[in-house]
């Protein structure tokens, strides 16, 4: 852990406390909560507002499905003891590194030696006849359109079209092998375009593979305590030096009015190889991801030095302030003790919405991590993987019962969900104990942050998750949720969806 930086601060930063009105118009996110692309994440003000209403200082606050990370830092700033849970590798390294950030001086120091190490070595591959260097190349599939470059105001590119010297400089690496850790390995899944023969080869062009392992060859030399943090950068940024970043046409990229230009867009969500795409150069992308993760580091204001661990009974028995633990989350639950968590607060798969550990696979290749998909509760459309959603209820039941379990009488379990179908609705019903051990208090709509690019543009998608509340009862007075029914739109009723 880095103590030097974070022991300067000789007071707490006073919390602001977090109000109804934040929750209805979360902001955008920014700084360490904007530095990965990892998908799912929920607006920082809901997660603030329920951790502060409904916990005091010392309670442990649990997310089975830890995902971004962003509970777990939000809890661990407001002084609660937190356990965060999740199957998927890259989300346990995120999860770790917002609790736990890196040194400042020595995160520069180390963006500074991989820079003099490498960035020479990228930019050779993105030459140009004059000697200026390549920012973009828009390609419609294997003809080569324009290739972009800064001007020397550097406030915009320039553009120009390809030459002879171009295409020969892009084909020495056409036939290049990878030396990333391991191989992807994905599934035949319609829903995010991938199959069982693609391989990294398919996403990205031999010369972005070449320059990222120029990349990871610089980041393993530096120390340990730094290399998650680069990593991460350059998991961050690896959608933007694929293939997969498509060029907006006839329309602005920000204000959707029409427009001659051809904008840059990014990579979202799936493995979509589009036609008209652009190739961007890969040390530019990493080097703004390092850059922004550095920033945020530096601004950030909760400098505080947290005892995590590995282990769920260093935070039962308040021996650390958190536990990031990689795993299946019924299994390491087993662990807890009956009645020990005030609050669960938890985002699990929706149906089959998304699934963020075949979407997680090109980053955790890159970190050499091996997800466990046999046990990943989840809806998926690749058949092969059998995670239908009589299996998924069966795994989300075993869930809910350990879930009523561990929770402390008068305890609350905070769920996110939504679902454009009735079924879905139905069957979380199905799940929920409605008895005595665990009861429906009501929900209220969390409203997305704005400029979400997927939820924004999707024909049909959702403007919103719910925040389904239930209780333990217990011999507590229950005034503490008498402030929810003062949140708009808060029901005490289920949502039910026309059947299709």
């Amino acid at each position: 852990m880095n103590y030097s930086f974070k022991q300067l601060h000789l007071f707490e930063l006073e919390l602001t406390h977090t109000t109804c009105e934040k929750i209805v118009l979360p902001k955008g996110y920014k700084g360490l909560a904007a530095f990965h692309k990892y998908w799912g994440k929920k607006p920082i003000e809901c997660l603030a507002f329920l951790i502060e209403n409904l916990t005091e200082k010392g309670d442990i606050v649990v997310d089975p499905f830890l995902g971004s990370g962003l509970v777990a830092r939000e809890a661990a700033i407001r002084q609660r003891r937190f356990i965060g849970i999740d199957i998927n590798p890259v989300a346990v390294e995120l999860s770790n590194l917002l609790v736990d950030l890196p040194n400042p001086t020595l995160l520069k120091e180390a963006i500074y030696q991989v820079e003099k190490s490498v960035k020479c070595d990228i930019y050779k591959t993105y030459l140009l006849e004059d000697n200026k260097i390549a920012t973009h190349y828009l390609w419609n599939e294997n003809e080569l359109n324009s290739v972009w470059h800064l001007s020397p105001r550097r406030n915009e590119s320039e553009k120009r079209l390809p030459t002879n010297h171009d295409y020969k400089i892009f084909k020495q690496f056409e036939g290049y092998k990878p030396q990333i850790p391991r191989p992807i390995k994905l599934f035949q899944n319609s829903r995010i375009n991938t199959n069982e023969s693609l391989t990294l080869k398919d996403l990205f062009t031999g010369r972005a593979l070449h320059n990222i392992d120029l990349l990871l060859d610089a980041i393993h030399k530096q120390p340990d305590t730094i290399k998650s943090a680069l990593l991460l950068s350059l998991t961050s940024a690896s959608g933007q030096m694929s293939n997969m970043v498509f060029a907006i046409t006839g329309r602005g990229k920000t204000k959707s009015q029409p427009t001659n230009k051809i904008e840059v867009g990014s990579w979202v969500i799936g493995y979509w190889r589009p036609k008209l795409h652009f190739e961007i150069n890969v040390w530019n992308c990493f080097i703004k991801r390092a850059n922004n993760l550095l920033k945020s580091i530096e601004e950030d204001e909760f400098q505080k030095c947290y005892h995590v661990s590995k282990k769920l009974e260093d935070v039962i028995h308040d021996k650390a302030d958190v536990a990031i633990i990689q795993g299946d989350n019924r299994k390491v639950l087993n662990n807890c003790p009956d009645e020990t968590i005030s609050l669960i607060l938890t985002d699990p798969p929706h149906s089959d919405r998304i699934p963020y550990l075949e979407l997680s696979e090109m980053w955790n290749s890159l970190i050499n991590k091996e997800p466990d998909f046999s046990n990943e509760i989840v809806v998926s459309n690749a058949r092969n993987r059998s995670k239908d959603k009589k299996l998924y209820i069966n795994e989300m039941t075993d869930f809910m019962q350990t879930v009523t379990r561990i929770l402390k009488p008068s305890g609350i379990l905070a769920l996110f969900f939504n679902a454009r179908d009735d079924a879905s609705w139905k069957f979380l019903k199905q799940v929920i104990p409605y008895s005595d051990k665990l009861q429906f208090q009501g929900l209220f709509p969390m409203n997305y942050s704005a400029n979400s690019v997927v939820q924004d543009n999707r024909k049909g998608g959702l403007k919103n998750d719910f925040v389904l509340i239930y209780q333990k009862p217990g011999n507590e007075d229950k005034t503490k949720l008498h402030f929810l029914e003062s949140l708009p739109n808060w029901s005490k009723e289920i949502p039910s969806i026309p059947s299709k």
